[in-house]
């Protein structure tokens, strides 16, 4: 594994070793490393303690890394066509004292349940999986199993697992049990959809919240924005709301926050249901990019950000940049110049998997690459100017959580390790967002990343307020030499190794997760 900094990202970010093995096509890696990791996992564990193969457990690291994503992939002999339709698994690592313990759990969905027993697949997913016997078992059957696998985020007493499309389910932070379904005390409708991509606001409005919204999409689609307390003895109370209808199918994964306005990316998608109706493709695969058209912002004045008593403002439009967005990186409001700044994970058309093709041997040639790209938005003319700060492969962002929705000087994301074109995310990568240096982590070419997530130390009543990049980044690695799952603990200034855990746990590729500070 490999650490290099680089100013231009045209430059070597990796070992020439590495570099040279790469190229320019991301032929570093091996493919059979890769695909190993899609697996069901069969066994669940409870407090297994782990023991750094390398390094020590930062003492200072106090809390729990949440971890979501598919865990069954397969029954009854009977593959899924697209993993993102599988099962939610829930993992969590607590570290303490520079100790660290992993129990992994199933979310007891009711129709994880129901398939648990039947021995077989009894749903259809929403990324093309099929049940088995053919079209006549498939056609006319829309019901859809909540699959509660896209992320985990911890709400006052309670660990939600949340799956976009539906509701929520609650869970026990320590046992990782089920407790059921929630509604969040009648906040939400029976099924009604809610987000799987929170942001937290850490403090904007006096007291940390957590932020989010569903979509009920058609001709026209309604986003309905919530934020609620996300600490002490209110935490999980709804304190503000609003709904805004939008014309068009709005397909919305993730969005953005500023102290001041929510901020989505409405796609210029189109959705025709009817190969989804007749049994042909999932849901999911009936949506397309519209040629000749554009997206569009939707900036919201946040519920609650602003004087109560005046009429809520409309949300304003803005054109958005040519391309797809599954996600963002933050947001802010820049005082020098006026202007709201968005920065995206940028692809060239939706990628999508169809019907046909195995999973497991996709062509990265042929889906697009993901870019970073920074949009500045003129609100008073509603004009959009943008530019790449990142042309690497690049996915799952983040800035230090206390940045969010500020001015945040560094980001941390996976990337491919070829420098141009689609491969395998494989390395963690630093950005200064203010001076475009970069610094690489590798865990090429046989290990290969999921989503960083980035810890700030805590502060202390006895020493300054640390600095923006002062803390870790955890990142969960597929190690393709020993076909199971590493964690890795990075020092997010540098980037260095501060400790590699072999789990005695294989996980495939997951989706969203989060820390839960001790305490």
């Amino acid at each position: 594994m490999t650490i290099a900094p680089s100013r231009d990202s045209g430059s070597p970010t990796g070992s020439a070793a590495a570099e040279t093995a790469a190229g320019r096509s991301g032929a570093a890696y091996d493919r059979a490393d890769w695909a190993s990791s899609f697996r069901n996992v069969l066994g669940e564990l409870d407090q297994v303690p782990l023991v750094a193969a390398r390094g020590t457990i930062p003492p200072d690291l106090a809390g729990s890394l949440y971890r979501n994503g598919p865990g069954r992939l397969e029954r009854g002999g009977h593959w899924l066509h697209h993993p993102f339709d599988g099962d939610g698994m829930i993992t969590a690592l607590r570290f303490e004292a520079g100790q660290a313990v992993l129990t992994n759990r199933y979310v007891r969905t009711e129709g994880w349940l129901e398939e648990e027993a039947a021995g077989r697949f009894l749903y259809r997913g929403v990324f093309g999986s099929q049940k088995p016997g053919g079209l006549l078992a498939n056609a006319f059957d829309l019901r859809m199993k909540n699959i509660a696998n896209t992320h985990v985020v911890r709400l006052g007493d309670q660990l939600l697992a949340l799956w976009e499309a539906s509701s929520p389910h609650a869970l026990d932070p320590d046992t990782l049990e089920t407790r059921g379904l929630t509604l969040l005390d009648g906040v939400l409708g029976k099924g009604e959809a809610f987000s799987a991509h929170p942001r937290f606001d850490p403090g904007h409005h006096g007291e940390p919240r957590m932020v989010t919204f569903g979509v009920k999409a058609g001709p026209r689609s309604t986003i309905r924005v919530m934020e609620f307390a996300a600490s002490g003895p209110r935490a999980g109370q709804l304190l503000a709301e609003r709904h805004d209808s939008v014309a068009g199918f709005a397909f919305l994964h993730d969005f953005a926050i500023t102290p001041r306005y929510a901020v989505f990316l409405q796609n210029a998608v189109a959705f025709n249901p009817i190969p989804f109706v007749v049994g042909l493709k999932g849901a999911a695969q009936c949506l397309a990019s519209k040629p000749g058209e554009q997206g569009h912002f939707l900036i919201v004045p946040r519920p609650g950000a602003g004087d109560s008593s005046a009429e809520p403002a409309a949300p304003i439009v803005v054109p958005a940049p040519e391309g797809f967005v599954f996600h963002h990186l933050n947001a802010f409001e820049d005082a020098a110049t006026g202007e709201l700044v968005v920065d995206s994970i940028f692809y060239d058309d939706f990628p999508s998997i169809g019907p046909g093709v195995d999973f497991r041997s996709v062509d990265f040639d042929t889906l697009p690459a993901g870019r970073l790209v920074r949009t500045r938005l003129n609100l008073e003319h509603r004009t959009a100017t943008s530019t790449v700060l990142e042309e690497r492969c690049c996915e799952f962002a983040m800035v230090n959580p206390e940045r969010q929705g500020l001015d945040a000087r560094y980001g941390w994301t996976a990337v491919a390790e070829c420098e141009r074109g689609n491969a395998p995310l494989q390395a963690i990568e630093k950005l200064d967002l203010h001076t475009s240096e970069r610094r690489v982590w590798s865990a090429a070419p046989r290990g290969f990343v999921s989503e960083p997530v980035m810890v700030p130390r805590p502060a202390t009543q006895t020493s300054a307020a640390p600095s923006e990049d002062d803390g870790w980044v955890l990142v969960l690695v597929w190690n393709g030499a020993r076909s199971a799952s590493d964690l890795v603990i990075l020092n997010a200034a540098d980037l260095s190794e501060q400790a590699v855990l072999e789990l005695p746990l294989a996980i495939p590729y997951g989706l969203h997760g989060s820390w839960a500070a001790l305490g």
